[in-house]
């Protein structure tokens, strides 16, 4: 079937994805959340933030992935 990615494909995409995403955005956090009054963030919690909304980002992206991989969408 013309354009199915395997399980193992949506994993490896979704990780990087996910690596790219969360380098730009633990340092855009640096950088923007102290001008919004978050004076306490360390890297280390920076860090762990991050962690956290990665890992709910990589299952949502695999799911949404698996979920249109799925979907006919016109395909017969």
């Amino acid at each position: 079937m013309i354009g199915r990615q395997t399980v193992w494909g949506s994993i490896v995409e979704a990780k990087a994805n996910i690596a790219i995403g969360f380098a730009i955005n633990y340092f855009a956090n640096l950088l923007i959340l102290p001008l919004f009054g978050f004076d306490s963030l360390t890297p280390g919690k920076n860090f762990i933030i991050g962690l956290l909304y990665t890992v709910i980002s990589l299952v949502r992206q695999f799911v949404i992935r698996r979920w249109f991989n799925g979907r006919t969408w016109g395909h017969k």
